[in-house]
Order: C-alpha cells, then sequence, then structure tokens
C-alpha cells in the first residue's frame, strides 16, 4: 500500500519522461491506465513501463476519443508529452478534459513548453540542455561538450518535475476542489536545475566556464582518471583533507602537488601517471575504508552486483530483469512494484 494507493492516472503513451513519471507514480501505488496506439510507442521498455494496465486505443477515431474520455472523467491526473495543440485537436485537451472533471490535474511535459518561439518545434534532450547553458559548462577546455545522457533534460528536467508539479497540484486540490494544468517544460527545468551553479556566480565561489569549473571535469580533483587495465576511477576529492587522504595512499604526499586550478596541468599528469600503475580494482581494495572520495567507475551490470547497492537492495529482480527499486524509499508506506 504505497503512499498513493487510490490515486488514478490515465497516461497517454509517449517516450521518455511521460513514461518515467508514470511508472514512479505507480511505483508509490498510483493506478496507471496507459492509453496506448496500436504497435506501441516503438520504444518497448519492459522496465519503465511497469506498474501499470495498458489499453489500446485510435484516439484519432469518435470511438476511441469516447472511451478516452470516459476514463479520464474517472481520473485524478492525465499525463501527456505531445508537442503543444495535439491533444487540443484530438479533442482531448485540458479544456475540455476539465470541463468534465473539474478536479482533474492535467499534466504536461515537452521540452520547450506551451508556448514561446520553439514551442512547436521538434527537439530532443541535447538541444534543451544545450539552450540552457547545461551543456556548455560540462566537459574539458578545449574539447566538445559531451552529453550526460538524457539524465539532465529528460528525466532531471522533464519528468522529475512533471511528478512534482502533479503531486503540488494534487495537496492543492485538497483545499480548493479544483483541478489545474501542470506545465512542464524541461528547458524551464534544467535552469531551475542550474540554480546552485548559477546562484554561486555572483559571489566568484564557483565558474561555469570549463577551464575554471571546479565541477565540470576539468579539475584534478573532480575528473576522472584511467588505470593499468583501461577501467576508470572517479576522484571527489574536493575538501583539502580527503585531498591529502588520496596523495597519501598514491605515495605522493611529498610530490608537492597543488589543488589549485592554475596548476591543474602538471597535477592531472602526475595523478594520471600514479593511477596508470595499478588495475582498477587495486586501487578499490586501498580507498576502500577511506574518506578519499575516490570510487570506481562501474558499468551498469557492476553496479548491480555492488556490495552497497546490494545492501541497500537499491536493484531488484522481477521476472528476470534486473532493474532499480522504487525511490525514494518512505517508512511507513514503502514502494513497491
Amino acid at each position: 500500500m504505497g503512499a498513493l494507493t487510490g490515486l488514478r492516472v490515465v497516461e497517454f503513451a509517449g517516450i521518455g519522461p511521460g513514461p518515467h513519471c508514470a511508472m514512479m507514480l505507480a511505483d508509490h501505488g498510483a493506478e496507471v491506465v496507459r492509453i496506448d496506439r496500436e504497435g506501441g510507442n516503438g520504444w518497448p521498455n519492459p522496465i519503465m513501463d511497469r506498474g501499470r494496465i495498458t489499453i489500446t486505443l485510435d484516439i484519432r477515431t469518435d470511438a476511441g476519443r469516447a472511451a478516452a474520455l470516459d476514463r479520464c472523467d474517472g481520473a485524478d491526473v492525465v499525463i501527456e508529452g505531445f508537442r503543444p495543440g495535439v491533444m487540443e485537436r484530438l479533442g482531448l485537451g485540458p479544456e475540455v478534459l476539465l470541463a468534465r472533471n473539474p478536479a482533474l490535474v492535467y499534466g504536461r511535459v515537452t521540452g520547450w513548453g506551451q508556448d514561446g518561439p520553439l514551442a512547436r518545434r521538434a527537439g530532443h534532450d541535447i538541444n534543451y540542455i544545450a539552450l540552457t547553458g547545461a551543456l556548455d559548462a560540462i566537459g574539458e577546455p578545449g574539447r566538445r561538450a559531451v552529453p550526460p545522457l538524457n539524465l539532465v533534460g529528460d528525466f532531471g528536467g522533464g519528468s522529475m518535475y512533471l511528478a512534482f508539479g502533479i503531486l503540488a497540484a494534487l495537496w492543492e486540490r485538497e483545499r480548493s476542489g479544483q483541478g489545474q494544468v501542470v506545465d512542464a517544460a524541461i528547458v524551464d527545468g534544467v535552469s531551475h536545475l542550474m540554480t546552485m551553479f548559477t546562484g554561486l556566480l555572483p559571489s566568484g565561489r564557483i565558474s561555469l566556464d570549463r577551464t575554471h569549473n571546479m565541477l565540470g571535469g576539468s579539475a584534478a580533483f573532480y575528473r576522472t582518471y584511467l588505470c593499468a587495465d583501461g577501467r576508470e576511477i572517479a576522484v571527489g576529492a574536493i575538501e583539502p583533507a580527503f585531498w591529502s587522504q588520496m596523495l597519501d595512499i598514491l605515495g605522493l604526499a611529498d610530490a608537492g602537488i597543488s589543488q589549485r586550478q592554475q596548476d591543474r596541468s602538471k597535477t592531472i599528469e602526475l595523478l594520471e601517471q600514479a593511477f596508470l600503475t595499478a588495475p582498477r580494482d587495486h586501487w578499490m581494495r586501498l580507498f576502500h575504508d577511506t574518506d578519499a572520495c575516490v570510487s570506481p567507475v562501474l558499468s551498469a551490470e557492476e553496479a548491480a552486483r555492488d556490495d552497497h547497492l546490494v545492501a541497500r537492495h537499491t536493484f531488484i529482480n522481477r521476472e528476470d530483469l534486473v532493474q532499480a527499486a522504487p525511490a525514494p524509499r518512505l517508512s511507513r508506506t514503502p514502494a513497491a512494484t
């Protein structure tokens, strides 16, 4: 019995952030019914599609539209991720649905938002994080920016903000009895995620210039290093005490290595040489019980076997599929698949 047990959700099948948001709601107990088209959305995902019932309707027909409207009449939440205007043309837009069901929370997730010059343009995660300044800040100076999977845009700035907006609207509905539209634009969400960085810019505590950005991959104390076996180590030794501990373990305590960004080239070269003298797992045995903030860069398969993640049951096995357990964890009403 999850925290959202009794919540009725209708998900109009899409790809990426919409299904991810629906999965989170289902994990926490919501009853999610997905309305899909014949043949599916083209991206079948047995893990992210977990926890809901799927019905197939052609919502372009009168019969399919009527069936979808009936489902939405009995729902608390609707989720859709089409371009602006698509649901309106189908007769399933928020004006129609809220007139029939005034308490409905209508969740919409798009890349550019429901309005603005780019609203009806095509786009993908890389375009949204490029426009908001996030992509420019990631990577080493003098090299091309590397997109961090679709984690920052589609899921960090998209599905997570859609879920938060839905829950905020549901909380407000408890007082007003009225539903509303949640416009979750990925460009808005990513810009909001960037506030930790942009908020520190005036103080000079951080820079988004890749040459000086200590969290973007250029700093010697916050980057990855190759080991003798071709695998990688992640170093996050920001604080001086952690940095000193790392140097001690590497045998470089007396090498005169500096943490300063202006000395990073020489420092990085020395650390690269040190880590290349042994395989990854050798270093992890040495760093295992320390506060040096050094971790192995694991593959997804290795992560599922990691001692810490196994102890926390971060991954579960359902129908022979290893997958992330529901998150976050609630003490009295835990989530489940």
